[in-house]
């Protein structure tokens, strides 16, 4: 297990989310940013609209999605 906060995926807050895989802590990350979105919290509203602009760019996407799971295979297991 593994831990990395809203923040560290790109979100505006440090809620931290525990997971086996890199896929499995991005999708409690998007919940979570959806949860936030739905709220109307304004932080996150503006981290979800810079990930959006981000997603308009495939390569650069592709870059980030990279970085962030390197950073998170770096990442030291927790009990």
């Amino acid at each position: 297990m593994k831990k990395m906060t809203c923040q560290q995926l790109g979100g505006a807050c440090q809620q931290e989310f525990s997971a086996n895989s890199f896929e499995e802590i991005a999708q409690l990350s998007q919940e979570h940013g959806k949860e936030m979105f739905a709220k109307g919290d304004e932080a996150h509203k503006m981290a979800m609209a810079k990930m959006m602009d981000l997603m308009q760019n495939p390569q650069e996407m592709q870059a980030w999605m990279a970085e962030k799971r390197k950073e998170f295979d770096a990442l030291e297991h927790i009990d």
